[in-house]
């Protein structure tokens, strides 16, 4: 096969990888927009509709590392095909759905089948472009992606909601991920790791059952109460689970995840700013799609279209940097992109109501906050897959995954509270001044977690792999994978 050819099909297969992971993506944030018209049709409770959302969260959040380990063993490609099957028709079935349960049950199924396609596919861009500019310069892609993944979901959520029903923020996902799966055998190779015959099963479920009651406790503190028997029953027995699969671990000669890998300072670190990263963006969507909403009165579709700047820019970012990375490294990108993010949530806390407007409160700090997710999101999973052999890159792929998941679920859970706590005390006359109130204190939670951020990644990642990445891309080569 020519040069030429192998680039191009490496290409293609980006896209492919790409696409699915766009609507992975997608999904978490699509039904948003939809949830008063689902509520309407399906007679849910108010308590029960952010289930639509959190069901999907909660499996995608607790099966990722799973998904990434299985990815290493069964096969990256076998795994990536088997997910979008299952995502494809859990979309479809979740489209049906006549009931509150039936709903819910088809969006866990589908988070489950996004925990099984994320790593692959991360993982799979790992194993076929090589380490340095060509790497960057796919995971410059993939950022983008991924980042405007959110910001479209919320677009497409609210024209699909006004214009065909609900039903399609669903339906939609069917034809793409039946044809993804179909696909793909013609353009991704199959790779795995051959050197392990057992699975640790006690591992896997263990770590799987914790992360998913994690999430779950967190999710359901705002409802149940933060000190209520309930919440800390719940995260209890979530935290002996992950000690339990830290003792199984450690005992198991082929274990689920060898702790060897977080011998990698920049892995480790990545992975702790991941979860910052989580838990300040992933909160930030979500309030500023309240107060387009509550506070500016937006119907859907309107609130979707305001998204527009913020996911055009993020494209833009990322692709400045997979070239920043390349030329000053990882590091110094993911701390400028933490400052933006920093700088735009500060900005979002003096938020105005009555009175406010979508170009003084909202338009100026979103873009500031898409140039921060670009440079973020791509140099943090750069970071967190440097130096890491190609055996363990489907495990690598699902730590990262998990940690932006667990900090999103973990950011909104403490945000939720902080904004309610704050609205609730209000001694602001109108209501909408006291929801206003809740806001602004979350943003500026959220802007704390964002600079805790930068500055962890200043002292948790290793500058030397930084350096040496980028001077390894600058002369075209690959840094040395660093054995764990």
């Amino acid at each position: 096969m020519a040069h030429s050819d192998t680039q191009r099909s490496k290409w293609l297969a980006l896209a492919l990888l790409a696409t699915a992971q766009f609507v992975v993506v997608l999904d978490a944030s699509i039904v948003n927009v939809a949830l008063p018209s689902i509520g309407r049709d399906l007679n849910f409770s108010q308590d029960n509709l952010s289930w639509v959302v959190n069901a999907y969260t909660l499996f995608f959040g607790g099966f990722l590392l799973l998904g990434g380990r299985l990815a290493d063993r069964i096969g990256r490609r076998r795994m990536f095909i088997a997910g979008m099957a299952l995502f494809a028709l859990a979309s479809l079935a979740g489209g049906l759905a006549q009931s509150e349960l039936w709903l819910i049950i088809a969006r866990s199924v589908q988070g489950l089948g996004a925990a099984l396609v994320s790593p692959a596919a991360l993982s799979i861009v790992t194993t076929t472009f090589t380490e340095g500019v060509e790497r960057n310069r796919a995971l410059g892609v993939w950022g983008a992606v991924a980042g405007s993944g959110g910001a479209a979901g919320v677009l497409l959520g609210g024209v699909l909601t006004k214009y065909a029903g609900w039903e399609w923020v669903l339906f939609v996902n069917t034809p793409i991920g039946l044809a993804a799966a179909f696909v793909a055998p013609r353009l991704l190779g199959e790779s795995r790791d051959r050197s392990s015959k057992t699975f640790d099963v006690a591992g896997a479920v263990s770590v799987t059952g914790g992360l998913a009651l994690l999430v779950y406790a967190l999710v359901n503190a705002n409802q149940a109460g933060w000190g209520s028997v309930e919440t800390i029953v719940l995260g209890a027995i979530a935290l002996g689970l992950l000690a339990a699969f830290v003792v199984i671990e450690r005992r198991n000669a082929q274990p689920l995840v060898p702790f060897s890998i977080f011998r990698l300072q920049t892995l480790r670190g990545s992975n702790i700013v991941a979860l910052l990263i989580g838990m300040s963006l992933f909160s930030m969507f979500f309030f500023i799609s309240l107060y387009l909403q509550q506070v500016l009165h937006y119907d859907a579709l309107k609130a979707g279209i305001a998204y527009l700047p913020l996911a055009l820019l993020i494209i833009v970012s990322a692709g400045v940097a997979s070239q920043l990375t390349t030329r000053v490294g990882f590091k110094p990108t993911l701390i400028a992109g933490l400052l933006f993010i920093t700088v735009a949530l500060l900005w979002f806390s003096r938020v105005s109501a009555p009175g406010g407007s979508y170009l003084g409160d909202v338009l100026f700090p979103s873009m500031l906050a898409a140039i921060g997710l670009g440079l973020a999101f791509v140099s943090v999973t750069i970071g967190a897959v440097a130096g890491t052999r190609e055996q363990d890159a489907g495990l690598a792929s699902g730590l990262i995954n998990t940690s932006q998941q667990v900090g999103g679920a973990l950011g909104l859970a403490i945000l939720a509270a902080v904004a309610n706590a704050v609205t609730d005390n209000s001694s602001a006359t109108s209501g909408l001044v006291a929801l206003n109130d809740g806001f602004r204190t979350a943003f500026l939670v959220g802007a704390a977690f964002a600079l805790t951020g930068a500055l962890l990644a200043s002292v948790l990642i290793d500058g030397r792999d930084s350096r040496a990445a980028a001077e390894a891309a600058t002369r075209g080569e690959a840094p040395a994978a660093v054995a764990a």
